[in-house]
């Protein structure tokens, strides 16, 4: 009798663990409603020697984008309260990206807005309101719909988009829409709680480490809500949200706009990206060869990931702290491709346990 593949992904975070590469990481595989299995290891503050646990909350990073930003988006399409084709002039008229009427909200979910891939406004900006003001500002350096160019001031202004329609703040047009309905209970920007909760994250010149505030330096300064970054959830949460994902479930997002959100939309414009999303064959995409067309990732700069297959229900939560150890993507992105060579839609139709 073949093997069980999700044998490997234990011994898989044992070895990126050990290697120094990333401190702590906790790993869960499902298929649909079920879990397949779920994976501890390391540790969550290497300083203190705290170690992970299965409950452990990390710093998702960019997978904001698509657990919040990109999701409470498509919710409130859903609900016929904005149109991905509409201008984004139509919701921010004093935003500087929206004033020729071209750009419009699903460029800024699909990355085809021709905003930059960063800015640092936290370098120059001294408080929330002055990089606001300094992101209503930027403006296309190519052409709207041109080419794909990964973009967190496009998010961040995604995030406006969303605070503008549904008429309160995106922290609370989260919770109220997707997170609160779904029942992620410990999913949340600016979260509460012991430091014992948390993994930590990058360390700071005092020689303690961001624990349990948001890593990203521009979120940060926006108190820790912003469009491209900020949200926390521990694995169990990401899990509950990918079987949500990929189930006929109507609520939240009706399933058939999931399913657009989760099928390419840039054609040949250098990249392949859905609503938020990266499809395989992307610059970010992280599945490898394996995983069919049908599938879908994304990932957190913290050492955050998270995939899904709605064809086959399979999903994968990945989340380390591996921006604990520093800066350096090697060992993250090796244990990415790894785990997600180990397990995928093929090998776990035929060789793990059924649903």
């Amino acid at each position: 009798m073949a093997a069980d593949p999700t044998d490997r992904i234990g011994a898989l975070l044992d070895e990126a663990v050990g290697g120094g590469g990333i401190p702590g990481a906790v790993a869960m595989i499902g298929r649909g409603p079920v879990t397949l299995g779920r994976w501890a290891a390391g540790q969550a503050d290497a300083i203190a020697g705290r170690p992970v646990r299965p409950d452990t909350v990390f710093d998702l990073a960019s997978l904001t984008k698509v657990v919040a930003t990109t999701t409470v988006t498509l919710a409130l399409a859903g609900r016929g309260e904005l149109g991905l084709g509409d201008p984004v002039a139509a919701y921010l008229p004093d935003a500087a990206v929206g004033r020729d009427g071209r750009v419009t909200v699903a460029h800024l979910l699909t990355h085809t807005s021709g905003l930059p891939g960063s800015r640092r406004f936290y370098r120059w900006c001294r408080s929330g309101a002055e990089l606001n003001r300094e992101l209503y500002q930027i403006t296309p350096g190519q052409p709207p719909g041109s080419q794909v160019a990964y973009s967190d001031p496009g998010f961040m202004l995604l995030g406006e988009v969303v605070a503008a329609v549904a008429g309160e703040p995106l922290d609370p047009a989260v919770r109220r829409l997707v997170t609160g309905p779904l029942g992620l209970t410990a999913t949340r920007f600016r979260p509460n709680g012991p430091a014992r909760r948390f993994a930590a994250t990058e360390r700071r010149d005092d020689g303690t480490a961001w624990t349990g505030i948001v890593h990203d330096e521009n979120a940060r300064l926006l108190g820790g809500v912003a469009g491209h970054a900020g949200l926390f959830a521990p694995a169990d949460d990401l899990a509950r949200f990918a079987a949500w994902w990929v189930s006929d479930d109507d609520a939240v997002v009706p399933a058939a706009l999931r399913r657009a959100a989760a099928t390419c939309q840039t054609g040949d414009l250098g990249g392949r990206r859905g609503y938020g999303w990266a499809c395989p064959g992307d610059a970010f995409d992280t599945l490898g060869a394996q995983w069919p067309p049908t599938a879908v990732s994304h990932t957190g700069f913290t050492g955050t990931s998270l995939a899904l297959d709605p064809a086959s229900g399979l999903w994968v939560v990945l989340l380390t702290n591996a921006v604990h150890a520093g800066r350096d993507p090697t060992a993250v992105q090796a244990l990415r491709r790894a785990v997600h060579g180990a397990v995928h839609p093929a090998v776990m139709v035929t060789g793990s346990r059924p649903p």
